[in-house]
């Protein structure tokens, strides 16, 4: 059934609902709707929802209000959004409606349109109690799985998001099964499994032309950018990223700020100044407390003048960003500290911000991104005292044909676990610390089917 036909049944029964029950009919058409109708056609709701809260006065009917209110605002671009977003988790807070799915939704909603997908993870263990048909359950747990990977979770989000995919293929959603695809092919290729993401992008492209989401189609060059990005296609990556910033996506998630960061440091590292100049000329830097805030001043600088005042600037403001969703954004602005120093051959800086960079994206799981980062520190051309080897690792690990794809960082560590040396002694030699070595051997042991170093040997004699 199409999800504008299923939201005019909701609607016609709100008609006939007391106040209270009306308010929570109209909720459920919202989140029909969210996904494949555009903003202004959500308005109507809302005057709806608001004549309910007058007419109920309950605090149940206050937090449907505040809900859908602050969120139809935030994404109008206007002020009072957050104020709306912050009264009705106090609200759902004060009042312990974490029994009522509805209500639960309503809170989860709130805070990750106000950018705090860290307190995601708290209504998980409500999900857990509830009795949730699957389809609900579904979009509740895509919702908390996205918030995991925003803040930095990227190995729970993706399983989340898995299960959430899976759910709405199962009971036949596929207005949520496209979302949760979506937000999990540019987890994919940010841990790696790029053979995955691709996958992804399509089954995301093909549902939503099922149900006409627009909310997907709106931000899946996004994601698509993801996967270019990592495989190392940066022209393509630099395309989507004007097509991105032009539409001004990621508006939703926080993400327009880096975009266009990202785009105008792109331009300035080509020697296209004043083009970068441009991106940035007539937008305003966000508050401090916007996620990543505290260090868009004086990245902007330093992509207008790389010099070495506003390079010691910008590495101290990395060190403000400590909040979970600023995560990635810190591995990321490292990384391209690192670059810089290296290029102007400061070896010393540059492996000490690259190996930040490093730590980073094996805190979050990002191991796709931390393959790129390695390459840039192997480029150093660098070797840490006593390791006596190359830090690439000849010949890679070999698998069999069709199967499963290794990361290059994914066949190095196989083929040093494999050559018998234990976690620190391959940490040692591939420049690394023993946790990235335990986080990829976690992915080769999935990838290749085995379930202990002695079975990863056997495998590589076998293909070998």
């Amino acid at each position: 059934m199409s999800t504008e036909i299923t939201a005019e049944r909701l609607l016609s029964a709100a008609d006939r609902a007391d106040p209270d029950e009306a308010a929570r009919l109209l909720f459920r058409a919202f989140l029909t709707l969210s996904r494949t109708a555009d903003s202004d056609q959500l308005l109507p709701l809302l005057t709806r929802v608001r004549q309910a809260h007058e007419a109920s006065g309950s605090a149940r009917t206050a937090l449907i209000y505040r809900t859908l209110a602050g969120t139809a605002a935030t994404r109008a671009g206007l002020a009072e959004g957050p104020e709306h977003l912050d009264a009705a988790v106090r609200i759902f807070d004060e009042h312990a409606f974490g029994d009522d799915p509805v209500l639960v939704e309503c809170a989860l909603t709130a805070v990750m349109t106000l950018m705090r997908p860290d307190e995601a993870r708290r209504f998980a263990p409500l999900l857990a109690g509830l009795d949730l048909p699957p389809a609900d359950r579904a979009r509740l747990l895509a919702l908390v799985g996205v918030g995991d990977c925003w803040a930095g979770n990227l190995v729970r989000g993706q399983a989340e998001l898995r299960e959430a995919a899976r759910l709405a293929a199962q009971c036949g959603t596929p207005d949520v099964q496209a979302e949760a695809t979506s937000w999990l092919a540019k987890c994919d290729a940010l841990r790696g499994d790029l053979d995955d993401a691709a996958v992804h992008l399509d089954q995301a492209r093909e549902l939503a032309a099922q149900v006409g989401s627009a909310w997907v189609a709106r931000h899946l060059p996004e994601c698509t950018a993801a996967l270019a990005f990592v495989r190392g296609d940066r022209e393509t990556w630099a395309g989507l990223l004007e097509l991105v910033v032009a539409r001004d996506v990621g508006v939703t998630a926080g993400l327009q700020y880096e975009h266009r960061w990202e785009l105008a440091t792109h331009h300035a590292l080509a020697g296209r100044s004043r083009l970068a100049g441009d991106l940035l000329a007539g937008v305003d830097d966000p508050p401090a407390s916007w996620p990543g805030g505290p260090v868009l001043p004086a990245w902007r600088a330093w992509i207008l003048d790389p010099g070495t005042a506003t390079t010691a600037t910008l590495t101290a403001a990395v060190e403000l960003l400590t909040r979970p969703v600023e995560q990635l954004l810190a591995a990321r602005v490292a990384w391209l500290l690192g670059v810089h120093h290296g290029r102007a051959g400061r070896r010393g800086e540059a492996a000490r911000l690259l190996e930040q960079a490093c730590a980073g994206y094996a805190r979050t799981g990002a191991a796709g991104m931390l393959t790129l980062v390695m390459r840039d520190l192997r480029s150093l051309g660098t070797t840490p005292a006593g390791a006596g080897t190359p830090l690439v690792v000849d010949p890679p690990f070999p698998v069999p044909a069709g199967g499963p794809t290794l990361t290059e960082a994914e066949a190095r560590v196989a083929t040093a676990i494999a050559n018998g040396l234990s976690n620190r002694e391959a940490a040692q030699r591939l420049f690394v610390s023993v946790k990235t070595i335990e986080f990829h051997l976690g992915n080769i042991f999935r990838k290749l089917g085995v379930r202990n170093r002695t079975e990863l040997a056997a495998r590589r004699a076998r293909t070998r």
